[in-house]
């Protein structure tokens, strides 16, 4: 009888090992060094539909409060990345080329360029459940801040400018200076739609503060954005709704 209850047990112990092998061999490809603490990571990719109870009474563990630290990360070494390329650019410039790097639907597609989508966990049985796109540069912010923490600040800013922003095509983001606003805007009188620009959230410190705008067209939410001002949170919201509807 012993035997019958050990064996499911260890096989049980076996499933995790094998689990967490394959977890590590995703996250070395994808870092290019084998991770210390794994158990960093793994707490990166987990969504708050999946967060886990603490021995902390009312805390519930997920990826959120590495998603705020990586994002304090990915932006600061963004901006020094900036400053530095552009050393005749003023405060404007770098801070429109900032946001279009570190903006929502740029980090969701370089998350699913990574191969990041694949490692999150989340709830699909809880009510309104489903992957979101938004998950996917959520996950990579918190990604970024398990970096940081399991190797340094020196790894995660050569991890930063070599394996995320070679994805940009930077002179391409100087040249491309639609007023997406405007064209969303003439897109909406022209079909006969009321639209409305609304901004949702405010998050970040005093000095350090980004917005979340949304479009409503008749009502109806229809894109977001974000910005580190209310009117670049409408350019990106804006431009997100030109995407959607091929409009350039």
């Amino acid at each position: 009888m012993a035997k019958r209850i050990l064996i499911p047990i260890l096989s049980l112990f076996r499933t995790g090992s094998a689990e967490d092998k394959k977890f590590k061999e995703s996250i070395a490809h994808v870092i290019g060094d084998r991770p210390s603490n794994l158990g960093v990571y793994q707490l990166a990719f987990r969504h708050t539909s999946a967060s886990r109870e603490t021995a902390i009474k009312g805390f519930r563990e997920s990826n959120e409060r590495l998603e705020y630290l990586g994002d304090a990360v990915l932006g600061m070494v963004v901006a020094e990345f900036l400053f530095t390329k552009y050393p005749y650019k003023d405060e404007g410039f770098l801070t429109e080329i900032r946001s279009r790097i570190v903006n929502r639907e740029s980090l969701n597609q370089i998350s699913r360029k990574l191969g990041l989508d694949r490692l999150i966990e989340y709830d699909g049985n809880r009510r309104g459940m489903s992957p979101r796109s938004s998950m996917y540069g959520d996950a990579l912010e918190a990604f970024v801040g398990a970096i940081y923490l399991d190797k340094g600040f020196r790894f995660t800013r050569t991890f930063i400018i070599s394996k995320l922003i070679t994805h940009y095509d930077l002179e391409n983001i100087i040249q491309n200076n639609a007023n997406f606003k405007s064209l969303i805007i003439e897109w909406a009188q022209r079909e006969g739609k009321e639209i409305r620009f609304e901004i949702l959230e405010e998050r970040g410190t005093r000095h350090h503060r980004e917005f979340i705008s949304q479009i409503l067209v008749n009502d109806e939410p229809f894109a977001q954005g974000n910005g580190f001002t209310k009117k670049k949170a409408e350019q990106s919201a804006s431009e997100q709704a030109c995407a959607i509807l091929e409009l350039r």
